[in-house]
């Protein structure tokens, strides 16, 4: 089956055999070289041996940025979260979930946010401390401006929280010119991993901020993760198997080149865009705005969402639905995992295919 939604993804022969390598005990010297490893690859792949240290976590995605605004919110303070799609209402969820204080900035989920209303709401609120920002907003394909938000981080002295979740491996980023304080991130999207183990990208001097703030969560503080020496810490039972095969997906990316791998991810996903455009159908975020891994597509007449996703599932391929007010009205398709030209040419026919037996106009 091909997967053309955004996580779980297809993987390699070689990272599904590294789910196979030997059992081992976690508080063992074998499982701590392995996440030392772990951690060096993050910070060679992503950090380039920049002042971040890497925490890795038995989790989802979603749980990473959940530690990171936890733990990254001083008493007192305000997080300014910002909100043009289903994943940056989460980060607000998670906020108000821990009562803590925020200022919800929200904007079109086509179009980057603002810039002037951001600006405006750090002169209005001196309290705000932290901007917390989605990458890559999964629930429309559409790429935030992190370079220029971190600026106004940076201008206003406000720690920066970025969910890039979907985004690392697929878009450029760059740690310490965006000044990122914070970054989440995940093994099962483009870094083509398995699903069940994240990371946290943390500036050095950020993290020993955060040991001064109160502990909010048990599982997800992150100073439980990294001792005051830099020694990673494994303070509860992790996903052992899924380490190993994070590690060789890891190994896999920098054999490929994180820079080669967002290319390819790019070339693919402008030949989606130029595919679908044939068939005359229409991409939901303009293309100045759409990401390098997610297109989303408005439905054509007289198409239903469950009729298109079952069809092209009986041939192979899985679609992705849209979320929130965008359910019924769009199919999103993922280029991300180890796929290839003829996967996605494959899936493109059988769209075709679907489109020309339903009487959708092309």
């Amino acid at each position: 089956m091909i997967l053309l939604n955004p996580g779980p993804v297809n993987v390699s022969a070689r990272v599904r055999q590294a789910l196979l390598r030997d059992d081992i005990c976690h508080r063992e010297e074998e499982f701590s070289s392995l996440l030392r490893d772990i951690q060096s690859k993050l910070i060679q792949a992503f950090a380039h041996d920049q002042d971040y240290l890497a925490v890795v976590i038995s989790c989802s995605g979603t749980a990473a940025v959940e530690a990171a605004i936890s733990s990254a919110v001083a008493p007192g303070t305000k997080v300014l979260v910002i909100k043009n799609g289903v994943y940056g209402e989460r980060m607000a969820e998670i906020a108000r979930a821990y009562r803590l204080g925020r200022f919800e900035l929200a904007s079109d989920w086509t179009q980057p946010p603002p810039l002037d209303q951001i600006e405006m709401a750090l002169n209005d609120d001196p309290s705000i401390q932290v901007i917390a920002m989605v990458h890559h907003e999964t629930t429309t394909g559409l790429r935030n401006p992190v370079e220029a938000v971190g600026e106004l981080a940076h201008r206003y002295e406000k720690v920066f929280l970025v969910d890039a979740v979907s985004a690392i491996a697929g878009e450029p980023i760059d740690l310490e010119a965006s000044h990122i304080d914070i970054l989440a991130g995940t093994a099962g999207k483009c870094i083509q991993g398995f699903p069940g183990v994240s990371f946290l990208l943390v500036r050095d001097a950020f993290m020993e901020t955060m040991r001064t703030y109160p502990k909010r969560s048990v599982f997800l503080h992150l100073p439980s993760y990294c001792r005051e020496d830099d020694v990673p810490s494994v303070p509860f039972t992790p996903s052992v198997q899924i380490h190993y095969a994070f590690h060789e997906a890891l190994v896999e990316l920098l054999d490929e080149g994180v820079d080669q791998r967002i290319d390819r991810y790019h070339r693919v996903s402008r030949y989606l865009r130029e595919r679908f455009r044939g068939l005359a159908l229409q991409c939901l975020v303009p293309e100045e705005h759409g990401s390098n891994t997610i297109t989303a597509v408005w439905l054509p007449a007289p198409l239903t969402y469950v009729e298109l996703h079952d069809q092209l599932k009986a041939k192979g391929f899985v679609i992705y639905a849209g979320q929130g007010a965008l359910h019924s009205k769009i199919f999103r398709v993922a280029n991300m995992g180890a796929l290839t030209q003829s996967d996605f040419e494959g899936f493109i026919g059988a769209l075709e295919q679907v489109c020309q037996n339903t009487g959708v106009e092309t």
